[in-house]
């Protein structure tokens, strides 16, 4: 079964690179543009920015599953060394959180514009303070195991293959 799979890359990928940051930047910045369009429309009482934070937040729900299983088929393929164990452990912990909770967010939000669409609770407003807080802890993780411990880089990878790592 295994002949029928490509081969794998000098990344370790059976495509040219990885996809999974691709995808997750495109949740990030819909989610952080969420919230900063909540933000502006409740003190500007401009309501049209609340359907903008509405869409971003939709699509940012749709968009992480993609990410996710993008992450996970590249966690599997980087054969991770022991060092980077724990923050790869985290960093996918918190990314199947983070869907939950960008859903259920995405759902209250979808309640919300459904009673009034012009109005947003200030509650509402603290949990995007504290999605952002997620969101960038988690871009921090995600941002050691690539700049820090090089999951996918031609060099970790040539170090795992040899058994230096």
């Amino acid at each position: 079964m295994l002949e029928y799979l490509p081969p794998l890359n000098d990344h370790n990928l059976p495509y040219p690179d990885t996809m999974h940051p691709i995808v997750v930047h495109f949740v990030i910045a819909m989610v952080l543009f969420a919230v900063l369009c909540d933000s502006i429309g409740y003190f500007t009482r401009n309501p049209r920015l609340y359907e903008v934070s509405w869409w971003n937040l939709f699509f940012a729900t749709i968009s992480i599953f993609i990410a996710i299983i993008f992450g996970q088929i590249e966690a599997g393929l980087a054969e991770p060394y022991s060092a980077v164990e724990s923050t790869l452990n985290l960093h996918t912990l918190l990314g199947w959180s983070l869907s939950g909770i960008i859903t259920a967010v995405t759902a209250w939000r979808y309640v919300l514009r459904s009673r009034d669409p012009k109005e947003l609770p200030a509650p509402f407003l603290g949990v995007g303070v504290l999605l952002v807080g997620l969101v960038c802890f988690q871009v921090y993780l995600g941002d050691l195991l690539v700049w820090v411990y090089g999951l996918h880089t031609v060099p970790v990878v040539e170090a795992i293959k040899e058994g230096v790592l």
